[in-house]
């Protein structure tokens, strides 16, 4: 059998009419289907080219998808045909590291031209995955005692203090395990493009390569894995498939953070264990500060006292009177010290939710940008601690 440029080569067709290539110039390829929404997420990592037939979408739908991808450094080559290729789209076209225009109709010589060129170039995803971190990895779990504390605030902000005080790239990655709504990937104005869903029964196709296609890169250092909203996606993702992302999520990254759902799952108190720290978010309200206590108990009890959850006490005000507990109320409350207090400052807050991105990036010297960097200087540091007793044990 003959072979074409594409045999044994990964390809994502974006239009329905491109399926009638697969009986001939795309021969022997391992093609998949899908609409436009699929394009920002086409990293070569998953895929080795991708055709798009540009006149079956409008052209400013088309270019914003070409334009989502093209902030991906890890971007498959993309080849666009049609007849009528509007210059916005071209223009987003060639901000991608690969691509060409191919124009309708073609001979079957022109096509196999174009799609050699673009295949054989060199790959990068090996450049592009993230080494294996040298000192071992570090997972926070962070969850909130009731909806509304704050913490998926706290978790950006976390995850962006770590990562500016790393400074080596895709060192952090910021994970929303919050599968049918999280707001993570909203929060940083950023596209989510995890789908475990697609996994099924066979979690062990999770790699390291795999990974990465599912990652939105927020910034050279911080990476993001987070779902579209679904609401069945709790239903559709596997427990085993869910552990198995997290494993190889800390075998790539030094500092993996997770945004925790409130509501335990099948693999919740797996996920915990695997922590290295557990920070319960309460917000100053009476019956917050009760289900952070009893949340932080009930986390205690089911991981056999290995990991002592820490409670974070988020909006404090600086007030002479008030309605709002102080931090001394409210540890009467707890029955027990928070371990940490994090300033109100609604305006930055808002601010930097609005336009999409960590509080640090907008407002850098917003109480709250201090307040998560002292928590964060002193988690590190009893990691590191931790770390090195672990050695002089080994």
């Amino acid at each position: 059998m003959t072979e074409t440029p594409l045999s044994g080569k990964r390809v994502l067709l974006v239009g329905p009419s491109l399926g009638a290539m697969v009986a001939g110039p795309l021969k022997g390829a391992a093609t998949e289907t899908a609409g436009v929404e699929r394009l920002p997420q086409a990293v070569s990592s998953a895929y080795d080219l991708v055709l798009v037939d540009a006149d079956v979408w409008e052209a400013q739908t088309l270019a914003a998808a070409i334009q989502a991808l093209s902030t991906n450094p890890r971007a498959a080559p993309v080849l666009l045909i049609g007849q009528h290729l509007p210059t916005t789209v071209v223009r987003n076209l060639l901000r991608l590291p690969s691509s060409d225009v191919l124009d309708a109709p073609f001979s079957p010589e022109q096509f196999a031209a174009a799609a050699s060129g673009l295949v054989t170039k060199t790959p990068v995803e090996a450049e592009a995955a993230p080494l294996a971190p040298e000192g071992g990895s570090h997972c926070w779990a962070v969850t909130g005692a009731v909806g509304g504390a704050g913490a998926t605030t706290i978790v950006v902000e976390i995850a962006t203090a770590l990562a500016q005080r790393s400074g080596k790239d895709k060192s952090v990655c910021l994970i929303d395990l919050n599968l049918a709504d999280g707001a993570a990937a909203a929060y940083l104005g950023a596209q989510p493009a995890m789908r475990l869903s697609d996994f099924g029964s066979s979690p062990d196709r999770i790699d390291a390569a795999m990974l990465q296609a599912f990652v939105t890169p927020v910034t050279k250092q911080l990476d993001l894995l987070a779902s579209p909203r679904d609401p069945d996606a709790f239903d559709h993702a596997s427990r085993e498939t869910v552990l198995r992302m997290l494993e190889v999520a800390c075998e790539c990254y030094e500092w993996v953070i997770l945004d925790m759902p409130r509501h335990r799952r099948s693999w919740t108190l797996e996920a915990l264990s695997g922590s290295d720290e557990i920070l319960v978010i309460s917000e100053l309200t009476v019956p917050a500060l009760i289900s952070a206590r009893s949340l932080a108990e009930e986390f205690e009890t089911a991981l056999g006292g290995e990991t002592k959850p820490r409670i974070v006490l988020n909006r404090l005000a600086s007030r002479m009177f008030g309605p709002a507990p102080s931090m001394s109320e409210a540890e009467r409350a707890l029955q027990r010290k928070a371990d940490a207090g994090i300033s109100s400052d609604w305006e930055a807050a808002a601010a930097a939710a609005n336009l999409g991105g960590a509080i640090a990036q907008h407002r850098p010297k917003s109480k709250i940008v201090k307040d998560i960097a002292q928590l964060v200087e002193r988690l590190a540091a009893d990691a590191g601690r931790s770390s090195a007793t672990s050695k002089r044990a080994a």
